[in-house]
């Protein structure tokens, strides 16, 4: 070690030598010569300068394999081996992430850098003993691994000791900062970091990691609030890797009567599912791939199948299941497998192999179906290709129901086809979903208020809203709001708090129970779970109490076929033994309808003649069906057409302003609901339909809260079940309904209204 050069870099790219390099400890040098580095990548010679000198914010954005870990950390890890340190008074970074398997992966990864330069790194999540805890708690330094509701833990069960902890404290680094935004984990950690930086007594730089952020503005006041400007921006000027795209076409057959196969617990896979798996298995098969299948219950499904081929075909499994309704033995075994071993394998997963987890080279990505959001799209793609010269594979199964005259238009229109034809356009364009912004997120205000009484053993109503609304971590939520949140809270319904004569805010009886709560820390929802056990003791997973399984039941879980023993519902327990057949549980809470962007490049993929590249035979069949319902149906200059009984809407909205648009109509008694891309009408209420187009085109924007209280269940988020129906029905609003676009909407859809309208109502027209 010692012989090493202490400028092994002497010229990097062709362009001179690395001065950021040379701005790096000895120590730190010494370890990427050690690595077999020839040169830093573009995103870490940029970042290097900014974050050795520890006084500005900043973001780096970068694809993922770009580096931008290391980006961050070489020069952190620099700072803190060239700062004079004292042992024990206080950790000196935090890196936050949203995943325990990502801080898993990425301790393995900082251990050997903060090894050279003697600098700790401690883990910090629910599955860390609290033995190691206690050690870290009591010397604390060097960098801490967490999670952001692990550093709620901390905060409200170690208040007293918050200032000793983080005396020492110089960065916070956020991974996949954009997994934060828009979402109530967001509005937490906003609140934490600012909580952090008030027990250290000074401001600590932050640093956002991220492969895809949409809008720089929106990010940068998401990680510094207050000063949005003072947050620099750096964005990797690195080429992409070559990319090979295909979306592979298949059409399922309609099936004439249900399977006899169904009432006894064996799963009926379609035609399509067991031509999707098989091609998997014929291409994948002894090489190294991540295959998202979207659901849970496709993750189950797809593995089952896959396994299956191996057994029969005699050769080696290869295919592994990866959910969060499975154990983290299972997860991490499957993690391993790909990540430490040289043998081909698969891994089948929803969106947990997103994000940044470190399962080694990958040959090929695999998406069945069109996927939740381009972003998500985007990380996926950035799995594979990571070796140098190497082309990003990702191949997108898709799936369409046979035409015959039974067909509804909807199903005509190709949607899934057409949905991820547009979802590829806008990631070649490099497009990303916006982070929704005027949400007020009251659930989560809720509970970092319950947390800061918790942490400090009381809180007046003004500490209150200085460290929670003058701080902007809920800016959105005014003077008014913020009082009756608290009244709220206080009411005898309620009694999450209650007020001392000196005007203190405690903890009301409700309020007790809620903080003491083990899953108080998180401000997702964490629903009652049944764990799944082997008749060999093998814990694989867990299942939600609104799922249940009955004794003799056969199911697929973990990728393999089970038969349910007993169910134990004091231990919260099912106990399975290997089975032939089954059916995979019903998970729920999937799916999510697509962004206004992506319905907007589906009209334009249904009214362009342009023909992509990266679709196979029956992708470009089922394209050309598409478009030839859509000029059928005359959706090219109308927004309207009868199908039998309904007349379908095509308002060509996202999912709120859609929503907004149902809603509206249900106002003026108009029967409405969404399916995709259309709304479904009765058409015998057409003629109100057109008399109720006209008032909403012409009068103001509805209400969004009155429209909201037409929902019947607005409850979303973990604590909406304390806000009472004025309260929920303004938050509902401002997170899922966009009323102000309704008079738009309206007008544009009266404006496309066929000329023959007044007879579609009476008048069947065939497809």
């Amino acid at each position: 070690m010692n012989d090493a050069p202490s400028d092994p870099f002497g010229q990097t790219s062709g362009n001179g030598a690395s001065t950021s390099f040379d701005l790096l400890h000895e120590k730190v040098r010494r370890w990427i010569w050690h690595q077999g580095w020839t040169e830093l990548r573009d995103i870490q010679e940029r970042s290097i300068p900014v974050l050795q000198e520890g006084q500005r914010d900043l973001i780096i954005a970068a694809g993922t394999a770009s580096g931008k870990t290391e980006a961050a950390f070489l020069p952190i890890v620099s700072r803190l081996a060239t700062d004079e340190r004292k042992p024990g008074a206080g950790f000196e970074a935090i890196y936050i992430s949203p995943l325990r398997a990502l801080i898993n992966d990425q301790f393995g990864r900082m251990e050997t850098l903060c090894e050279e330069v003697e600098i700790p790194v401690w883990k910090w999540h629910g599955d860390v003993a609290s033995s190691v805890k206690e050690r870290a708690c009591k010397r604390p330094q060097g960098i801490l691994l967490t999670t952001p509701e692990s550093l709620e833990a901390i905060l409200v069960r170690r208040g007293n000791e918050a200032k000793r902890l983080f005396a020492a404290l110089s960065y916070m680094v956020i991974d996949e900062m954009h997994a934060f935004m828009d979402a109530e984990r967001g509005r937490q950690l906003q609140s934490l970091l600012n909580r952090i930086e008030i027990a250290a007594g000074h401001p600590v730089v932050r640093v956002g990691l991220s492969a895809t952020l949409a809008d720089m503005r929106i990010s940068a006041a998401f990680l510094r609030p207050l000063n949005p400007d003072g947050v620099e921006i750096l964005e990797s000027q690195m080429g992409s890797q070559p990319l090979k795209l295909q979306v592979r076409g298949y059409i399922q057959p309609r099936l004439k009567q249900r399977d006899a196969n169904s009432d006894k617990g064996e799963a009926t896979e379609s035609t399509a599912d067991m031509e999707i798996a098989t091609h998997l298995f014929d291409t994948l098969r002894g090489h190294r791939s991540l295959i998202f299948a979207g659901s849970r219950r496709n993750v189950e499904l797809y593995t089952a199948r896959l396994r299956s081929l191996c057994e029969t075909s005699g050769v080696p499994e290869e295919f592994f299941a990866h959910h969060g309704s499975l154990s983290r033995e299972h997860r991490e075994e499957a993690e391993r497998r790909l990540k430490e071993d040289d043998r081909p394998g698969s891994i089948i997963a929803t969106t947990t192999l997103e994000l940044g987890i470190d399962v080694g080279h990958i040959d090929a990505v695999s998406q069945i179906g069109p996927g939740h959001t381009v972003s998500g799209m985007r990380q996926r793609l950035g799995r594979s290709g990571r070796r140098a010269g190497q082309s990003s594979v990702m191949r997108v199964y898709t799936t369409e129901m046979a035409i015959d005259e039974r067909i509804h238009p909807i199903d005509a229109m190709r949607p899934r086809t057409v949905q991820t034809i547009a979802m590829l356009n806008l990631m070649l364009r490099r497009w990303n979903e916006p982070p929704q912004i005027g949400c007020l997120h009251l659930s989560t205000l809720i509970q970092q208020i319950l947390a800061l009484i918790a942490q400090h053993g009381g809180l007046t109503v003004k500490q209150g809203w200085n460290l929670l609304i003058e701080s902007r971590v809920f800016p959105e939520i005014d003077q008014a709001l913020y009082i009756d949140v608290l009244r709220r809270m206080k009411h005898p319904e309620v009694q999450l708090i209650e007020q001392a004569p000196d005007g203190t805010l405690l903890p009301g009886e409700e309020g007790e129970r809620v903080i003491n709560d083990r899953g108080f820390y998180a401000v997702f929802m964490t629903p009652d779970e049944f764990k799944v056990i082997t008749d060999r003791g093998r814990n694989l997973g867990s299942l939600p109490v609104d799922s249940p399984v009955m004794p003799e039941q056969l199911i697929i879980f973990a990728g393999r076929r089970w038969r349910v023993i007993e169910l134990d519902n004091q231990r919260r327990e099912i106990l399975v033994t290997r089975a032939y057949g089954g059916v995979p549980p019903k998970f729920g809470g999937e799916g999510l309808p697509p962004a206004d962007e992506v319905v907007a490049e589906m009209r334009q993929v249904y009214e362009s003649i342009a023909i992509p590249r990266f679709l196979d035979k029956i992708a470009l069949e089922c394209l050309t069906e598409a478009r030839v319902t859509f000029d059928n149906l005359g959706l090219r200059h109308a927004g309207l057409y009868r199908h039998e009984d309904e007349l379908l809407l095509f308002p060509w909205v996202g999912n709120r302003a859609q929503l907004a648009l149902v809603l509206a109509l249900a106002s003026h008694g108009v029967t409405a609901n969404s399916e995709g891309i259309a709304v479904t009408i009765p058409a015998k209420d057409g003629g109100k339909l057109v008399a109720t187009l006209k008032t909403l085109a012409e009068r103001p924007a509805p209400d969004a809260e009155a429209l909201a209280r037409l929902v019947p269940d607005m409850k979303r988020a973990k604590y909406d079940a304390y806000l009472g129906d004025e309260l929920l029905a303004r938050c509902y609003a401002s997170e899922h309904i966009d009323a102000a676009r309704v008079p738009i909407i309206a007008a544009d859809l009266l404006s496309r209204l066929p000329a023959e309208a007044t007879t579609i109502f009476e008048t069947k027209v065939p497809l």
